[in-house]
């Protein structure tokens, strides 16, 4: 390496003593309740598989059946030759499911916010987001190049003022937030959201990856949840999470999903999603159409871990879903009760700053419908063996 590269060795080592460096597990089997790394096996309590369909037989059925009839890939970008009937039957049921005129799918929840934003607004325009927007937000909103109003984390009342502020501005305004914060588990205040952009005559559009599969009837999102079908602009959700798959899609009127097939830079400029995880993520869609099982047996779960940890005299924030913060606030603490709790067993990574605030270090639980009750009192019991070897309980 080069002398003018050495400022990278320099800045890994300013992450290592601050303890913001993050140490990245490999997984060496299908992604479950239970995963094997280093040949031994462990409770699974940090994946964002809230379903448990990443090794569902069905959709492994389903994309090795679809490779059989179209191959693997699809060879080129959507707006040339990349545009496959799998492509659209997918569209369609996504946009069945979420109660929308039209869908669009992209490569990843992320490039879906890099699709939307951008070809929304420009720099004559502005946007209003919530503090604690997901990064993908925070970069689609930079490339818009539209200037950037924070209002306070899910306060209707402060994205009021802050609109009326700007109410003379002759742009087009946009408010965005996330539908469920993937740190603190929270739901926005969608209605109240929705009022306020209705009010000031702003668009909204709501980032819903943690929502899908997991509110609203059958895991049909926040909007559904809320009962805000047709006034919400733009709904952008990922395929990556509940669905157990990859991919992202933006769902709307029938009018902005013309549009953005034809601004869209990652629908223009970036190839297809692959056949095998079209045709996973259908049999998805597909699975929670045909039942709610899934979705209620998540939120079960996460009822019981919640009021486990709460009743030891963990902090868990103010989580309403299944989503579990195990609030420790000290970066070196938090990663010596990630350490601790993977030498019993458990895989729970920490989560420190820059993803969160300094000083708000956690333990993200994330639960899944595929654990048992007694997987969740073992985590319980390494939790509080843990949490009173580290003077925290």
């Amino acid at each position: 390496m080069s002398v003018k590269m050495d400022f990278l060795v320099d800045e890994v080592q300013r992450l290592k003593d601050e303890g913001l460096y993050t140490s990245i597990r490999t997984i060496e089997s299908p992604q479950g309740p239970w995963v094997d790394i280093k040949g031994k096996k462990y409770l699974n309590m940090c994946s964002n598989n809230y379903l448990g369909l990443c090794s569902d037989p069905r959709l492994c059925q389903k994309a090795i059946r679809y490779i059989e009839l179209y191959g693997v890939g699809p060879g080129a970008v959507r707006t040339i030759a990349g545009t496959m009937s799998i492509h659209l039957e997918l569209e369609e049921k996504l946009a069945a499911f979420k109660g929308a005129e039209a869908s669009i799918l992209l490569q990843s929840g992320f490039t879906a916010n890099l699709a939307a934003i951008p070809a929304l607004v420009n720099r004559n325009d502005l946007i209003f987001s919530d503090a604690l927007n997901h990064a993908s937000i925070i970069d689609g909103c930079r490339l818009s190049g539209a200037k950037i109003v924070r209002y306070a984390h899910a306060d209707p009342q402060d994205l009021d003022v802050k609109l009326k502020e700007n109410e003379d501005h002759q742009g087009k305004k946009l408010v965005i937030t996330d539908g469920v914060f993937s740190m603190d588990g929270d739901v926005a205040p969608l209605p109240e959201l929705v009022e306020m952009a209705e009010k000031h005559g702003a668009m909204i559009m709501v980032d819903d990856a943690h929502g899908e599969g997991v509110l609203g009837r059958g895991g049909r999102g926040i909007v559904d949840h809320f009962g805000l079908h047709g006034k919400v602009d733009v709904e952008v959700g990922t395929l990556s999470k509940a669905f157990g798959v990859v991919g992202g899609f933006v769902s709307g009127s029938k009018e902005l999903i013309e549009y953005l097939r034809q601004k869209a830079r990652p629908n223009l400029f970036s190839s297809a999603l692959t056949v095998p995880d079209v045709g996973a993520c259908i049999a998805a869609v597909e699975m929670l159409q045909e039942s709610d099982a899934l979705v209620e047996k998540l939120w079960e779960n996460g009822r019981y871990l919640k009021k486990e940890l709460q009743n030891l005299g963990f902090d868990t924030g103010k989580s309403e879903t299944p989503i579990t913060p195990v609030i420790i606030g000290d970066e070196m603490t938090s990663k010596k009760f990630s350490t601790r709790l993977f030498e019993e067993g458990i895989f729970a990574g920490a989560i420190a700053f820059p993803t969160v605030p300094r000083g708000t270090a956690r333990i993200r639980v994330m639960v899944s419908a595929s654990h048992t009750r007694e997987d969740l009192d073992f985590a319980v019991k390494r939790f509080a063996m843990v949490g009173k070897e580290l003077g925290l309980l």
